[in-house]
This record gives structure tokens, C-alpha cells and sequence, in this order.
């Protein structure tokens, strides 16, 4: 088990991952960064036999090689994206890049025995909103009232029943602008004259403005849960559209939050979990989204080494006992 690496699979410039590495590579544990769209085929062979206990073979690069039965864990961070196969120049690219993405990439998916932070499809499968919400209101987490809807009545009616009410997109969006440069679509409020019946074009998400006095992001690991306070100097409702008006702080997380965030990770096969919660006035907090895959590195020092000690404690021990 010693010699047994973690495999990181992440873009070169995740400097997430690095807090990750540079804590592992302090304790003497072997890991591997691969980016798989980046390196294959140019820079690196696959060859894997799946029968009996699973996946075995090599994996190498330009500077690793691995062997897939050796791996203690993975670390399934953000590797850049395939290319888009329909804007390849030839049928025979457009086969590699598929059969690229769904055999490089699925021979690392297919380790058995072995824990994954998180695994993939299990990061899908907990990226859908409306089941996230579902999801907390039933472990008894504080959910606003929401509605999903495409019918311009049945928006205006929410918005003038809850006066004060918040639209943001249903999944994350990233669109190009005419520079090239991507944009996002940020939580705006909205009031019921404004709602036309351009949003029959697709569902919207409205929900119930929560008075908040402050934002917490809570990063958990396994077992353990770390939150910060994240408070912004001036009025904006949506923290993350200019993160240099924010501040950030260590908060105690009540044992109630910490049992609901452990049980929403069991019932998506979560090892890790980004959440975000508003708090209101009388302290109470009220759960947003969970990104199964989040950045938790911009908070505060304390915060952000603790974290990086619980995954590095995570994936050394393979396990999240």
C-alpha cells in the first residue's frame, strides 16, 4: 500500500488539485497527475485487460507510467474536456475523439475497489438541481420555496405570492461572448411585471428570496465538514460575481447541518460535496445547491488547509472511515 499511488486526474493549471498534491507529496505518498483528453494519444498508451478482478494493464504518459492495479485512490478533479467531435476536420477524428473519450477515459472509471472523489457519474447524477432540493427538503435541511415552470402565469402568480423572489438557471451556464470570453448568468431578483413569455422557451427556476445576512460555502469530506462565512461589502445578491468584495470567515457547523450534509453525500454515493447555504437573521441556515465538484480553495487559510488535509487523509487512507 505504501507504494500504491493516488492518480489525479485534473488540467495542469487546477490549482486546487496542486494544495491536494504538494500535501500528499509532503507525506512521502507516491500520486499521478494524468489529463486525459490532454495527453492521449499524442503523449500516452493505454493497454487493460478487464476479466476476473477487474481492470489491470498500464497507463503511460510522457513522463508517468502506471500500473492500473496499483491505484489506492482517485482523485477526479476538472481534466479538460474532449474535443467536440463534430467540429473534427475528418470521420477518422471524430471516431478517436470517441472512442477516446469513452475508452481512455473508461478504463479509468472502471477500477474496481477502489474509492473515487468523487466518481463521475455519481458527480452527473448529483448536478441536477430540482432532485438536489428534493433531495435536502426531504433530510430536513431548509429549502426556500421554489418553483420550475415555463408558464409566464404561473411565474407571475410565485412572484407576487413571495413579493421578493430570485431567478437563477436550472444548470450552470457558460455561454461565449462576441470576445471569446465566456459569460455566466447570475442570480438576479425579479418582480412579476418583469416575467414575459419569452420563458416558455425552456423551464426557469424561481425561488423565495431568502433575507440573508451572509453566505456559507461548507466543503464536505467523507465524515468531516468545514464551513465559511462569506460576507460581501456591498448589496449584491450573488457572491461569486465579483469575489473581491468578499470576505471570508471560519464558522462552527451545528451538528444538525453536519448529519443532513453527511446523509445528502450517502444518498448520491458522495464522497465530497460543495455546498451553499444563505443564512438568515435568526441564524438558520438554508440550503441552495450542493456542487459535487466545487472549488472550496478561495475561502479562508485556516478553512482551506483543513480541507486540504481531510481529502489528502481521504486518499492516502483509500477509504472515508
Amino acid at each position: 500500500m505504501a507504494d500504491s499511488p493516488v492518480l489525479v486526474v485534473t488540467a495542469l493549471g487546477d490549482v486546487t488539485a496542486d494544495l491536494v498534491l504538494d500535501e500528499l507529496y509532503g507525506r512521502g505518498v507516491p500520486a499521478v497527475r494524468l489529463d486525459p483528453a490532454s495527453d492521449f494519444p499524442e503523449t500516452a498508451q493505454v493497454s487493460s485487460r478487464i476479466g476476473g478482478f477487474g481492470p489491470t494493464g498500464t497507463l503511460i504518459t510522457a513522463t508517468r507510467h502506471l500500473e492500473l492495479s496499483s491505484v489506492r485512490s482517485v482523485y477526479w478533479r476538472r481534466p479538460t474536456p474532449y474535443g467536440d467531435p463534430r467540429t473534427a476536420e475528418s470521420p477518422g477524428q471524430r471516431f478517436a475523439v470517441e472512442q477516446s473519450r469513452t475508452g481512455y477515459t473508461g478504463v479509468l472509471l472502471a477500477l474496481s475497489g477502489v474509492l473515487h472523489v468523487n466518481h463521475p457519474t455519481r458527480n452527473r447524477a448529483a448536478d441536477s438541481k430540482p432532485v438536489q432540493l428534493a433531495t435536502a427538503s426531504r433530510l430536513g435541511l431548509a429549502v426556500p420555496e421554489t418553483l420550475i415552470t415555463n408558464s409566464p402565469d404561473d411565474a407571475r402568480m410565485f412572484a407576487a405570492e413571495h413579493q421578493s423572489v430570485i431567478y437563477k438557471p436550472i444548470h450552470g451556464v457558460h455561454l461565449a461572448g462576441e470576445d471569446g470570453r465566456n459569460r455566466t448568468v447570475w442570480t438576479e431578483r425579479v418582480s412579476a411585471d418583469e416575467i414575459d413569455d419569452s420563458i416558455t422557451l425552456c423551464p426557469h427556476l424561481f425561488q423565495a428570496c431568502v433575507p440573508k445576512v451572509a453566505d456559507i460555502r461548507l466543503a464536505a469530506v467523507g465524515n468531516r465538514s468545514f464551513a465559511t462565512r462569506i460576507d460581501t461589502d456591498g448589496a449584491h445578491l450573488d457572491w461569486r460575481y465579483d469575489q473581491r468584495l468578499i470576505t471570508c470567515s471560519p464558522l462552527s457547523v451545528p451538528p444538525g447541518i453536519h448529519e443532513a450534509v453527511r446523509s445528502y453525500l450517502d444518498a448520491f454515493g458522495l464522497v465530497f460535496g460543495a455546498f451553499d447555504f444563505a443564512l438568515d437573521r435568526d441564524g438558520r441556515w438554508w440550503f441552495l445547491e450542493c456542487n459535487p465538484n466545487g472549488q472550496w480553495a478561495f475561502v479562508d487559510q485556516p478553512t482551506t488547509e483543513a480541507i486540504t488535509t481531510a481529502l489528502a487523509d481521504t486518499l492516502q487512507k483509500g477509504t472515508t472511515a
